[in-house]
């Protein structure tokens, strides 16, 4: 009866802890702003950054169940406070589909990466998972809705992938690399805090 019972758990209650300690973090970083940090010429976002977390530390079921409720998130607040592009975020395929492949590929490239350093493999990790979240979203934006967004941006249908482009380089690069900064530091000190209790 026990192997029975563990055997349909999908999640550990440690998991299960750190899937809503992380999802919450995501959302209050959404609701209250502190999940965008102003740069120079734009705001990267850094609510993507706890998918990578739960992904590195505790596996790809972990990291795509917080990319899941980021994602779900994201139309529960395109659709309360609507943007001019909220025609495309209240589709599933733009952004809950990224946001739970952010854990799956976040994980597999940690995994994948052959260097011995775990600082190495964890920003290799975070850099990988980042850029599936620009990629995915804005890729899945300009599949689904390139009329739709030249429309919403005042351009040509033309310019729609130029624009797209340039965004994912504009914000994509620097919430890369801030996501690298945040995320080592935070799983190697979870990481060494798990072995001193």
């Amino acid at each position: 009866m026990y192997r029975k019972e563990s055997a349909v758990r999908v999640f550990s209650l440690r998991q299960m802890t750190v899937v809503g300690l992380l999802s919450a973090i995501s959302i209050i970083l959404g609701l209250t702003g502190y999940g965008f940090i102003p740069l120079p010429l734009i705001k990267a976002s850094i609510l993507h950054i706890p998918v990578i977390i739960g992904a590195i530390l505790e596996g790809p079921k972990v990291g795509m169940m917080i990319g899941l409720l980021f994602g779900l998130f994201s139309i529960y607040q395109n659709i309360t406070v609507p943007s001019i592009l909220s025609f495309a975020f209240i589709n599933p395929l733009v952004s809950v589909v990224p946001r739970v492949l952010i854990g799956l590929m976040a994980y597999l490239a940690y995994k994948a990466m052959p260097i011995k350093y775990e600082s190495v493999k964890i920003g290799f990790g975070a850099l990988v998972g980042s850029m599936t979240n620009t990629v995915g979203v804005l890729g899945m934006i300009y599949i689904i809705y390139a009329a739709q967004y030249a429309q919403a941006k005042g351009i040509s249908l033309s310019e729609a992938a130029e624009v797209l482009l340039g965004v994912a380089v504009i914000n994509g690069i620097p919430e890369a690399i801030i996501s690298m900064l945040i995320t080592v530091p935070v799983v190697l000190g979870i990481r060494r805090t798990r072995k001193s209790a």
